[in-house]
């Protein structure tokens, strides 16, 4: 991999490395991808058919201050996969990079997850 200055390529952008990772239920993030893009940017998403996940790149050191019930935040590395490879083994794009902003604001993001839980319960009340 080419040296990019202690950056790791992601897709055909540059991201910091190392990143983190918060991964929700798939229902719950495709709820937050919809609500991001409609008012702000998303970054990069991965999804996770096997235990059917999204997992969304944020900054590094978001997941030293995660707190949100119903998800997690790891750090990640994603470097020595490849440039178009996902930083995670058995995941594919569902939002990628080239796509994408580099990461999304773990604020942002939290707060679409809220909104997205809501939805989702007043959706399955009916």
């Amino acid at each position: 991999m080419p040296d990019t200055g202690g950056e790791a390529t992601v897709g055909t952008r540059v991201a910091a490395d190392p990143c983190d990772l918060v991964t929700v239920p798939a229902r719950h993030g495709l709820e937050a991808v919809d609500i991001l893009r409609l008012r702000t940017a998303v970054g990069p998403v991965l999804h996770d058919g096997g235990v059917d996940t999204l997992g969304f790149l944020v900054p590094p050191g978001t997941a030293a201050r995660w707190d949100l019930p119903g998800s997690a935040c790891t750090p990640t590395l994603h470097r020595d996969r490849g440039p178009a490879a996902p930083p995670v083994a058995g995941t594919y794009w569902l939002v990628p990079p080239e796509e994408a902003a580099p990461v999304t604001d773990p604020v942002l993001l939290a707060a679409a997850l809220c909104e997205a839980a809501r939805t989702i319960e007043a959706a399955d009340r009916f």
